[in-house]
């Protein structure tokens, strides 16, 4: 059987109005119960007094009447005494019958006053008074039997036994106008109820609302926020707690802070620091790549020779890559816009690396943006070289672009394996390569993040994916025009 849940909306969203909430409805709650309570105690009080002044008086009556009775009265003498009762000062308007040895009862003047079947039964045998509320004429009535003890006998009764009923519509009246006070009573205390119930919220929730705007202030890079504690509560231990990690964070981020442009500037000083000597063997590699090209040395030699001008190259490359992650990270990377034809640029880009024949191109004609063209020509090489490398020479390579309002969006497209799972969420991470296994690759593993760079540089973005049918999707989305 399915558990039946309550809408959402239905439910108030804020812990002020359910605090309020709770409390009114503990208030009410309190209230309804005092006022149960008080009404019971109250009602039963009010019956029980008409109970025992009846008993009282009806026996007061009884006692100075009933010595004048002969041993065996008859029913006149009954009749008699159910009279005087009848009209003794002080009634309650109750109506009196008198009966003898069980015999008949005997009204006064008027009808036999009503009584209830269990009354009698019980008065054959008893020794005191009995008394038994019911209803007649849909009314509430008290009925009271008085067994009269033999004056030489007093622990024995006579045999006569004398019976009254009266309405308790004055003590019915009496109890609903309690019922009607306790209501008075209770609305107002519920409606009072309001004002300690805002000022404890307001009391409770001070302080929620001061570490909320204090995270949101962390959250917004102000780590030295610290919010002010009062008391020993839990809200007080809260907040102490909430100031300790605070500062932890703190100092842990400056510590990173200055870790972070440690390893920056020591990674800018070693690749500038590299550039002069670097410059130095690019230049005699390449004298020594002639003398290998005209057969000056022997082929192992040259072998060797080509191997070192290959390292040089690829060193040369990263220590340029570094410098360039250096700029951004130092915020002096600029753009240099200007009007370019997005074909033009990705011909160009194609025929500087001889890739024109090995790539396949869909760019409409006139597709123009406001770009920095060496930026974008560094991520597309860095896209389609990625997309040669790890596709394989025989997999087909697509470059396609295209305008969406004010928007330039260039898709680089592989039919090759795709990018390992694993790697897609980290595919922009510095030094990340596709393929782990291969620890010795043509790539720096900066390629990619410089892109990335670029392209948030431009106000646009970079993504990876891996195509439904197999393959790596990069999609560069660029505004046409960054200013």
């Amino acid at each position: 059987m399915k558990r039946r849940r309550f809408p959402r909306r239905l439910v108030p969203r804020g812990l002020r109005t359910r605090l309020v909430l709770a409390f009114l409805l503990v208030a009410t709650l309190s209230a309804l119960a005092a006022t149960a309570l008080t009404f019971r105690q109250a009602r039963a009080a009010i019956l029980d007094r008409a109970r025992d002044d009846a008993v009282h008086d009806l026996r007061a009556q009884v006692g100075s009447l009933a010595p004048d009775l002969p041993a065996a009265p008859a029913a006149a003498d009954l009749r008699a005494l159910a009279l005087q009762l009848d009209r003794a000062e002080g009634s309650r308007d109750w109506r009196t019958a008198a009966a003898y040895r069980d015999g008949a009862l005997v009204p006064g003047a008027g009808p036999a006053p009503a009584l209830p079947e269990e009354l009698r039964g019980a008065a054959a045998s008893a020794r005191t008074a009995v008394v038994q509320r019911f209803h007649h004429a849909d009314a509430p009535w008290l009925a009271v039997a008085l067994p009269v003890m033999r004056a030489d006998r007093p622990d024995e009764p006579s045999g006569l036994v004398v019976y009254a009923s009266f309405s308790l519509a004055r003590q019915e009246r009496d109890v609903a106008a309690l019922v009607v006070a306790a209501r008075a009573g209770a609305l107002p205390v519920v409606v009072l109820a309001i004002v300690p119930a805002l000022l404890a919220a307001r009391r409770v929730l001070r302080p929620v609302r001061q570490l909320r705007s204090a995270a949101e202030d962390m959250a917004a890079g102000a780590l030295d926020t610290r919010i002010g504690v009062t008391g020993d509560d839990e809200l007080a231990d809260l907040g102490r707690t909430f100031n300790t990690m605070a500062a932890t964070l703190q100092a842990d981020a400056a510590t990173l802070r200055a870790m972070e442009a440690r390893a920056r500037r020591f990674a800018a000083d070693v690749s500038h620091e590299l550039r002069t000597p670097l410059a130095a063997m690019t230049a005699v590699t390449g004298v020594l790549d002639q003398d290998a090209a005209s057969g000056r040395v022997d082929p192992e030699t040259a072998e060797a020779l080509e191997l070192v001008a290959d390292e040089t190259n690829k060193l040369v490359r990263m220590v340029e890559d570094l410098m360039e992650i250096s700029r951004f990270d130092a915020g002096a990377a600029i753009l240099e816009i200007d009007e370019i034809d997005v074909g033009e640029l990705v011909g160009k880009t194609l025929a500087l690396r001889h890739w024109q024949n090995r790539v396949g191109t869909a760019v409409p004609t006139g597709l123009g943006a406001r770009l920095d063209p060496r930026r974008i020509d560094v991520v597309l090489a860095n896209l389609i070289g990625n997309a040669l490398r790890h596709g394989g020479p025989s997999v087909p390579v697509d470059v396609r672009a295209r305008a969406e309002a004010d928007r330039l969006v260039i898709t680089v497209t592989d039919g090759g394996p795709g990018i390992p799972a694993d790697v897609l969420p980290h595919i922009f991470d510095r030094f990340t390569k596709g393929d782990a296994a291969r620890t010795r690759s043509e790539g720096s593993g900066l390629g990619l993040a410089i892109a990335a760079e670029n392209a948030r540089l431009h106000g646009g973005t970079l993504t990876a994916a891996n195509a439904p049918g197999g393959g790596a999707v990069f999609t560069l989305t660029l505004p046409r025009d960054p200013a």
